[in-house]
């Protein structure tokens, strides 16, 4: 295990640090990603070995898993923000936002692409701004 990943919540009342190597980066588009991400897709990087430590406000920390699947999802209690998950026999899921750097692994697959928003194949035509719109 060579890389070391730090991240947090959008309030910083939760600080957590991810020791080891992330295998695989996945974009999923099921619906059940698109709910609780509130967006197109979620973007979740998944290690069976690193391991995850708390730096501050652990006891922020809630959990949700969705009965019946093995989808859940971890936040923070303050702010909401999406933070990492230790998963049932499949190791951890962090949330690729919330990390602070690079995650050293780009994004291999789109997954559950046909359950994809039907909004979805339209942004590859939505311009590109670089800051806020109206903000020049």
């Amino acid at each position: 295990m060579s890389g070391v990943h730090e991240g947090g919540c959008l309030c910083g009342a939760v600080r957590f640090r991810v020791t080891g190597d992330f295998e695989h980066f996945f974009l999923c588009h099921c619906a059940r990603c698109r709910h609780d991400s509130g967006s197109a897709f979620a973007a979740t990087l998944f290690s069976g070995a690193a391991r995850l430590d708390w730096l501050v406000g652990r006891e922020q920390v809630r959990t949700f898993r969705l009965e019946g699947s093995r989808h859940g999802r971890a936040f923070c209690g303050r702010c909401g923000s999406a933070l990492p998950l230790e998963t049932e026999g499949a190791g951890l899921a962090v949330p690729a936002g919330c990390l602070d750097g690079d995650p050293g692994i780009a994004p291999g697959a789109h997954i559950c692409w046909a359950d994809r928003a039907v909004w979805e194949d339209a942004l590859e035509h939505a311009p590109r701004i670089a800051g806020l719109p109206g903000a020049e």
